[in-house]
């Protein structure tokens, strides 16, 4: 998982990898332990035991050593504070605590009741911060998934388009090689200029060389203007006909056996889409917090609609551990794609040890969230040692949360992938 994000400038130091590699591992044992809950496997105790050594541990690294590190390395890229680097990390690190604790104020999150460094203090602010993250990604994925493999939103692209737009670029590319070649002839015919007017002597041979250079000069600018103009065209250009070919090559694998899956897909998603914006908005209007699992109360409909005899407790344990299987290697995966593009988008040698700090810190609370928000798709009796580990939390705020962001990412992007 470290390396899947560290190639493309390699971090060298070796606390980072260790970091990182521990938030990973800590992060994937909370889903271990959901698959165990549900399983039955180790007894209750041991369950309870492991389940809260895993959230101290994680807390402690999401609050306390990832936010030091970051600040530290921040420091040390700022030559100035370099000397002081230990002094300025710990007032970065202050910083972070000191907005980290405030995000709570505004937010029902848990009991008045709990001490100041309780564990359901952390896990609260923690779960905001996530749950944001979660939503915002979700609601961004299930516009833009869609868009992306659906082949209603491809356009028309033919090779005569494709060719036009290369014929273009070719001038405009023929434009520049011309316009830079009369900017070095000019400037060598400048200097032969100026070597035989240094050999002319007197009051008129300096007043013609004077003039004769300013002119020159007046005239390299303009052509310099008009070439810096013809770049920037025959940069869009390129960029244009690039999007082209892209466009042409997705029309031709989209008539494939395998395009035509994802292209299924595409509308399988807008169906989710729909019904997720749909159950999102009446959840906030009538807030509303579902108490049965999605598959118990799933089948309930299913056998009472059928009427059929169905044993609805068993089929739904099985089932709901295949639904947690399901989102917990999905969750995993997506989430570890999503950060290597942007690794790769932003690294740099200086910034790679904050990238993967800040990387490991996005993740390691997308995954506490996650299980906050995971709780209400495991059935009632599974989610007791859940429950007690977490705290007495506003689960519902959480959830009422998770749709109030979901929905802010279709107000903004649906316009915008539309005119596009």
């Amino acid at each position: 998982s470290y390396r899947s994000v560290s190639i493309p400038h390699q971090v060298r130091q070796y606390v980072v990898q260790v970091v990182f590699s521990v938030t990973f591992a800590f992060s994937c044992t909370m889903f271990e332990l959901i698959i165990f809950e549900i399983l039955g496997v180790l007894n209750s105790t041991s369950r309870y035991f492991h389940w809260k050594l895993n959230l101290y541990v994680i807390l402690l690294v999401l609050i306390f050593v990832v936010p030091f590190y970051i600040g530290y390395f921040v420091v040390s890229n700022i030559r100035l504070l370099q000397r002081q680097r230990l002094l300025f990390s710990c007032v970065v690190w202050f910083t972070f605590m000191y907005f980290f604790w405030k995000l709570g104020d505004p937010f029902p999150i848990l009991s008045p009741k709990h001490g100041i460094l309780s564990i359901e203090q952390l896990i609260s602010r923690v779960g905001v911060i996530g749950v944001t993250l979660m939503a915002l990604l979700s609601g961004f994925g299930a516009v833009n998934c869609p868009y992306t493999y659906m082949s209603y939103f491809l356009r028309n692209v033919t090779d005569s388009d494709i060719l036009a737009l290369e014929r273009r670029l070719l001038q405009t590319m023929d434009m520049i090689v011309s316009k830079k070649k009369r900017i070095a002839m000019t400037r060598r015919q400048m200097y032969q200029r100026g070597e035989e007017q240094n050999k002319q002597t007197g009051f008129w041979g300096m007043i013609k060389s004077v003039t004769s250079s300013q002119s020159g000069s007046e005239n390299l600018s303009v052509i310099q203007q008009e070439v810096d103009a013809l770049e920037e065209l025959s940069r869009q250009l390129f960029l244009e006909t690039v999007d082209l070919q892209a466009t042409k090559e997705r029309i031709e694998y989209s008539k494939t056996f395998q395009g035509k899956y994802f292209n299924f897909l595409g509308y399988f998603f807008s169906i989710y889409c729909v019904w997720k914006i749909f159950m999102a908005t009446i959840n906030i209007v009538f807030d509303r917090v579902g108490k049965t699992d999605p598959v118990t109360r799933g089948i309930e409909i299913t056998v009472n609609y059928l009427g059929i005899q169905f044993d609805v407790k068993f089929w739904s344990q099985h089932i709901s551990f295949i639904l947690v299987g399901i989102i917990i290697v999905t969750s995993i995966r997506g989430l570890l794609i999503t950060l290597t593009k942007f690794f790769y988008a932003i690294s740099s040698s200086k910034s790679s040890n904050v990238i993967v700090l800040v990387l490991a810190q996005i993740m390691g609370m997308y995954f506490v969230s996650s299980v906050l928000l995971m709780r209400m798709s495991m059935p009632l009796e599974y989610r007791t040692i859940v429950t007690e580990v977490l705290g007495e939390l506003q689960f519902n705020f959480y959830h009422r949360w998770f749709d109030v962001i979901f929905l802010n990412p279709h107000a903004h992007w649906l316009p915008l992938l539309y005119t596009l």
